[in-house]
């Protein structure tokens, strides 16, 4: 009898009575919870993981690869236990209970982690590296045992059926753990107590097992077999030929998810929403696919012609859904959003069905392709008589493929291809998996063997046709505009659009299909502000900064306008940012400025690992609410800053109003106020806001701010953005600690543990017309030192011109064109000496 008979045989052979009667309902329910807990478990420790490696795409792809070697080494390795169990329930049992005791441990060890990691790491980068992947593959290790010790309870009828069902089900339980620490846990509870929710699902699914064990008396009696009185025999030859193909199949599947986050980013946001709701309906087509193929298994025939047409179409389906991406994909969206949020009456859910329909147009087909692949494998590969042993090898190997595949995909791959390249190569991989698979179907699978080659031909048809900037055309600011910059690099999008027309043609900076920032006038204004302003009214003679986020460049390169400054850092987490850099005006030739220290590394992380003080850390980084940057923004971070000041240090922290709501700026300030007990707000930009913050008393000098602005590189630099003189520069004070208490009120402060601004709901329209007016009312006269009548009076005067745009451009969100009109004169006549209100009003030279 050839081995791949004798495993078919074992598949529909006869099963020990107590386990064939056994229904598959309870185990399901079980491995649920367990897939739920795994996810929240994955998610947290992500979060918490860009706390102590950085947010650097090569740290958190090693500290991910280590949580999936657990998952593949327990596979392995408590799948070959489970086959010589005689009471495989009992030990599924000791699993969760295992997994519920060591990931609350791994949880508290990584929200103390930080500072360790770096330390260690300053004497042995090896030595901290090592303690991380052992940290985190510790709990994945028990993860990896649970559904193939489960097969081995209840799987010993169909194994093809009861692996695609036990597959579903623990993939539809990840779903909902991909969904719930996003929409509901994390905001609510904050990461240690979502932790604890994730650990109670796990003492859950172990009680429900016991019962379950001892009402059926599964896995209580032994159940005495050939293998667990002799040992297992080892796999069929050709069992290990469709392991070895999964593998394959995996690293392809996990370099498809790390091109589909490049192709969705047109269609996407930054918000931690989104990205939850992407890997939620990846999950659900592994599910989905899994359950059809548990339900229809008796009429799909050989195995192995199946699974290599699966995987193939899954290649072809990935290749043809780039292909056919376009602006009809938006206004799909559009039309979700509107039917969505007119049924429901929340922003947040038509814009979660927005993500949903993008994600399931670039994402579902293909995952239902690949999740109906994996019963397929274990009909091949898995003999009933060795059921935990098989399927612990099936998901060792599409996990180590998969950690291969991501890799290859996001490191060598998609910077030398590019996404549409690297995307007709996994194709034409999985069309080659394919044609060895249906070349093993006996009798001869003729048919299903021109398939799969014509499929072949098909992709580089396809992808000969692909220009390998269709992507970038899709980018909402390349519509109607020039694209001038594009680059695509496993850390994500970058471009650069040109817009605008005459005088008011600017250059603006997309990070992930999301607008950063640019170089028209209010882009200039705010950020020399960001970084002159600090240094203008600072207490001592200012000698070093830093800028964390380089962006356009234009708050490290007016760091050059500073004469005093003996050193100028910039750390900046994208190389493509900095390959933008020489497309933006207003820099002063940052991107070729030898003084300039730029520092590729996260900026937290650079502040963790460096003893270096400065006299000013100025921020620039992306809005609060984008996915990973709260973690610039809260109250431990500006713990870790304030430890990096030098005696009369400050901390400037860019405030921007309309990318939140109102509670969530007062939940920001609440963490910078709670660090520095001296603080003020500084108005830079109508819909930009400036705090500053230092341990020390900061006085406003009168005499010693006139000097230090009347340096003519100074006042030329600012001059230029509408700030032209001390007066004006002063007149953009807000109010002082006390007035941001006020307003802070009792909202709590924003931390690592809960980083609510992250997952907040989405923005409401016009929110700056909410924000704005609460914060200009806390304006009072600034405490300067020395100053005399006139410069007071210089100050009002200058205020209020700011008072008249303000107003006007409240009146014109607020579609109120009466009170526009009432102050267009006035609005007129102050522009006439400043260039910023006159690129808003128009005038000469503009």
């Amino acid at each position: 009898m050839s081995s791949s008979t004798r495993s078919l045989h074992d598949v529909s052979g006869a099963a020990p009575a107590a386990v064939r009667t056994a229904s598959l309902a309870t185990p399901a329910i079980l491995l649920a919870l367990s897939g739920m807990s795994a996810l929240i478990f994955q998610i947290i420790w992500i979060k918490q993981l860009s706390l102590i490696v950085g947010v650097e795409v090569h740290a958190i792809a090693v500290a991910i690869s280590a949580f999936f070697l657990g998952l593949a080494a327990g596979g392995w390795w408590l799948g070959r236990r489970a086959d010589r169990s005689d009471r495989p329930v009992r030990a599924y049992v000791w699993i969760e209970m295992g997994i519920a005791v060591a990931a609350m441990v791994v949880t508290q060890i990584l929200a103390h982690g930080a500072l360790p990691f770096a330390r260690v790491e300053q004497h042995s980068a090896f030595l901290a590296w090592l303690a991380v992947v052992v940290v985190i593959g510790v709990a994945p290790f028990l993860m990896g045992g649970t559904l193939p010790v489960l097969l081995r309870a209840v799987g010993a009828g169909r194994v093809g059926r009861a692996g695609g069902v036990l597959y579903a089900a623990n993939t539809t339980g990840a779903i909902l753990g991909a969904l719930l620490p996003a929409f509901i846990l994390i905001p609510a509870l904050g990461v240690q107590r979502t932790a604890w929710v994730a650990a109670g699902l796990n003492v859950v699914a172990a009680i429900g097992a016991w019962l379950w064990g001892r009402d059926a008396r599964l896995g209580m009696e032994p159940e005495r077999t050939q293998e667990s009185l002799t040992g297992s025999p080892a796999l069929p030859s050709r069992a290990w030929l469709a392991i070895g193909l999964y593998a394959v199949a995996g690293g392809v599947a996990l370099g498809y998810e790390v091109l589909w986050s490049q192709m969705i980013v047109p269609f996407m946001s930054t918000r931690a929403f989104a990205f939850s709701i992407v890997l939620g309906v990846y999950l659900a087509g592994l599910a989905i696919g899994a359950a059809v193929y548990a339900a229809w298994e008796h009429r799909l025939g050989n195995p192995w012609r199946v699974f290599g047409l699966l995987i193939a179409c899954a290649g072809v389906l990935a290749l043809l859904e780039l292909a056919l991406l376009g602006r009809w994909l938006v206004n799909a969206q559009s039309v979700a959003e509107t039917v969505i949020q007119g049924w429901t009456q929340s922003r947040l859910a038509g814009m979660s069905a927005r993500f949903a329909v993008a994600a399931g147009v670039i994402v579902l087909l293909p995952t239902l392709l690949l999740g109906a692949a994996f019963p397929a494998v274990l009909r091949i590969a898995v003999p009933s008589a060795q059921r935990g042993r098989g399927a612990g090898a099936v998901l060792a190997a599409n996990t180590l493929g998969g950690i291969a595949g991501t890799a290859m995909t996001a490191f060598v791959l998609l910077p030398a291809l590019g996404t549409v390249r690297s995307l007709v190569l996994l194709a034409l991989m999985a069309c080659a998996v394919g044609l060895i698979a249906v070349w093993q179907a006996r009798p001869v699978a003729a048919m299903a063997r021109t398939v799969t080659a014509a499929l072949a031909v098909g992709v580089l048809i396809i992808g000969w046709s692909l220009a390998p900037n269709h992507l970038a055309r899709l980018l909402p600011g390349a519509q109607g505009n020039d694209l001038v910059f594009y680059e695509e690099n496993h850390g994500g999008t970058v471009a650069v659009v040109e817009s605008g027309s005459g005088d008011h043609r600017f250059h603006r900076l997309y990070i992930q299909g999301v607008s950063n920032s640019g170089d028209a006038m209010p882009s200039l204004r705010y950020m020399r502000l960001q970084a002159l302003l600090p240094l203008i009214v600072h207490n001592a003679e200012p000698r070093s900064a830093l800028v964390i986020g380089y962006g356009t460049g234009i708050t490290a390169g007016a760091l050059s306008r500073y004469p005093s400054l003996d050193q100028r850092v910039v750390a900046e987490l994208l190389p493509g940012v900095l390959h933008a850099a020489p497309f933006f005006k207003g820099t002063y030739s940052a991107a070729e400025d030898p003084g300039l220290d730029v520092r590729l590394r996260d900026g937290r992380r650079e502040l963790l690992v460096s003893d270096q003080r400065y006299d000013l850390i100025t921020l620039e980084p992306p809005p609060p609410s984008a996915a990973g940057v709260v973690n610039l923004y809260s109250r431990d971070f500006y713990t870790l800053a304030a430890d990096r000041l030098n005696p009369d240090g400050i901390v400037a922290q860019w405030l921007p109003l309309p990318t939140q709501n109102l509670d969530d700026t007062r939940a920001l300030v609440a963490a910078f106020i709670d660090v520095f007990p001296h603080a003020s707000l500084w108005t830079t930009e109508l819909h930009e806001m400036l705090l500053i913050g230092s341990i020390k008393p900061l006085s406003l000098d009168a005499t010693r701010i006139d000097a230090r602005f009347s340096q003519p590189k100074v006042r030329e630099a600012l001059t230029e953005v509408g700030v032209a003189s001390s007066a004006a520069l002063l007149a953009t004070w807000v109010t002082d600690r006390e007035g941001l208490v006020r307003f802070v009120d009792q909202m709590p402060a924003v931390t690592d543990d809960f980083p609510a601004i992250e997952y907040a709901p989405w923005v409401r329209q016009r929110e700056i017309t909410r924000t704005l007016p609460a914060l200009l009312a806390l304006r009072k006269d600034p405490p300067i030192q020395g100053a005399d009548s006139t410069l007071m009076a210089e100050i009002d005067n200058e205020r209020s011109k700011l008072d008249v745009f303000y107003r006007s451009a409240l009146s014109a969100y607020q579609g109120d064109r009466q009170g526009w009109a009432r102050e267009a004169s006035a609005l007129g006549q102050a522009a006439q000496d400043n260039a910023y209100l006159r690129w808003f009003v128009g005038g000469p030279g503009q």
